[in-house]
């Protein structure tokens, strides 16, 4: 089962800063993201403009090594390499732009074909209720880290 959801919002924070938090591969990492867990975090190799990390979070258990790419101004995609619930190539991406009045409107694509249960059903939920769920939580983490800023 495959879906795609594209989704938009604005944040205070800047491109520079939507960008910089995405590519932040520090042990900290898991403390900007709420959804992540810290101990299936682990890091294989940074480069100027890639990564290669594993990724998950507790619930749905579930994780992912990702190849993360940003050498497109503004953009970063992060693509599953292997994960047992969602098929290789499977890919989300963020690209923000400089909004009117400061901040970024940032546009959004999370595209997954689910390989077992767990990935039709976390499929099925963001068909669902990807176009509310997603913006919400980028903006709340981008919007967080712009307060603290």
């Amino acid at each position: 089962m495959h879906a795609r959801v594209e989704f938009d919002f604005h944040t205070d924070a800047t491109p520079e800063q939507v960008v910089g938090l995405l590519t932040d591969f520090s042990p900290e990492r898991p403390d900007h993201w709420p959804a992540l867990s810290r101990k299936w975090f682990e890091v294989y190799s940074v480069g100027e403009h890639e990564a290669d990390v594993r990724e998950g979070q507790d619930r749905p258990r579930i994780w992912a090594r990702e190849h993360y790419e940003w050498s497109t101004p503004g953009k970063v995609t992060w693509t599953v390499v292997e994960c047992p619930a969602v098929a290789p190539g499977s890919y989300v991406s963020l690209e923000a732009e400089p909004a009117v009045g400061g901040g970024s409107d940032v546009h959004g694509e999370w595209d997954r074909t689910s390989r077992n249960a767990k990935g039709v059903m976390a499929v099925v939920a963001m068909r669902a209720m990807g176009r509310r769920i997603l913006p919400r939580y980028f903006k709340k983490v981008y919007d967080g880290l712009a307060a603290r800023s």
